[in-house]
């Protein structure tokens, strides 16, 4: 359990749970209004059923304290999706894994993490494996294992490049990005997908990692070309995507003035279409069409990829939309003035978790 010198992060950490299916994660404060988790934790991987984002709640329990509680924001308004930055909405589990884009940040609501964020550790990625000899890497979790919801120190972990004769060469080889996963071996129950990989510098706690599962590996055998059988996989170690690969969108994300009205992602969307990204029908809905159209746009200007549906983001592509026009930034493109048809939004798998007291 959660050493007395450690019960502040009770503060700082937290449950993060679907109110319809009881899937539920560990999430952590990294702003006054925004949490760090797991990915998968949200959109789940690319072949399972999605549930509704407009479902899930943060919940903070620091001892000694009542708890606090909010949704996403946008709740209400069919909006949660664009508070949401992630590094995929559809993660590969098979190689080529992108492990590393497990991770999603999330605005919530209501400021309950304010004066609670952590910081985000700037030490290089190359770093983890002597912090981890120095045995300096800890985890923190909550654990479908206790019943109660208690908060569980899992430490010292080790960070390693080849575990269980796994080599390095050959497991790097497994994933989209290596550069950005961590293999380590903290302890990873029920419920701790979302939890932070931390260190102690010398302000207190610092996030060098989210822990978001387990890494297996198999072996196949081959004649002329073609897999004829299929060994048993053999768990090689815990998987973490390390700070770097989601620091720079959290600084964005914390900057951005998202869109939030329908209206805006309708112009958005017919804006991108025009300039030649697909961003899916003009629905005013924010959706995975849109995020990769975002995406694609952001890395065609040379900027740091987001997906994030801001109101700088559509100034651009108002003034981009003007000048191929040969009019004024004013001269917008409009969307309809009659919306039809459902209001869509991401959505979660569940587990089977008792949904926190």
């Amino acid at each position: 359990m959660l050493p007395a010198d450690k019960s502040a992060l009770n503060r700082s950490i937290g449950l993060l749970y679907d109110t319809r299916s009881h899937s539920v994660c560990t999430a952590f404060c990294v702003g006054d209004d925004v949490i760090a988790t797991a990915g998968h934790c949200l959109f789940r991987t690319a072949d399972e059923k999605p549930l509704r984002l407009k479902s899930f709640q943060f919940r903070l329990q620091p001892r000694n304290a009542p708890p606090s509680s909010t949704p996403i924001a946008g709740y209400g308004r069919n909006a949660e999706a664009q508070h949401v930055a992630t590094g995929s909405q559809k993660l590969r589990v098979r190689p080529p894994i992108d492990a590393a884009a497990d991770w999603a940040l999330v605005r919530l609501m209501k400021p309950v993490c304010k004066g609670r964020a952590l910081p985000i550790s700037r030490q290089p990625e190359d770093e983890m494996i002597k912090l981890s000899a120095a045995q300096r890497v800890y985890q923190v979790a909550y654990h479908r294992d206790f019943g109660d919801w208690e908060l569980a120190l899992g430490a010292p972990c080790a960070i390693r490049r080849s575990f269980n004769g796994a080599d390095w060469s050959a497991i790097s080889k497994d994933f989209v990005d290596a550069s950005h996963v961590i293999l380590h071996t903290c302890d990873t129950g029920g419920a701790s997908s979302g939890s932070p990989m931390l260190i102690d510098g010398p302000a207190g706690p610092e996030v060098i990692g989210i822990n978001v599962g387990t890494y297996l590996q198999s072996r196949v055998l081959t004649q002329h070309g073609e897999v004829v059988h299929r060994y048993k996989s053999e768990t090689v170690a815990n998987t973490a995507v390390a700070a770097g690969a989601f620091r720079d969108t959290l600084d964005a994300l914390s900057r951005a003035d998202i869109l939030a009205g329908r209206p805006e992602i309708m112009q958005l969307q017919a804006l991108l279409a025009a300039a030649g990204y697909d961003a899916g029908p003009r629905d005013g809905v924010y959706g995975g069409r849109l995020n990769t159209a975002i995406r694609a746009f952001e890395r065609t200007e040379g900027r740091k990829e987001t997906g994030l549906a801001t109101t700088v983001l559509l100034r651009r592509l108002n003034a981009l939309d003007a000048e191929r026009r040969g009019k004024s930034p004013g001269d917008r493109i409009r969307p309809p003035n009659v919306e039809t048809g459902s209001v869509g939004s991401h959505d979660v798998t569940g587990g089977n978790a008792r949904l926190p007291r």
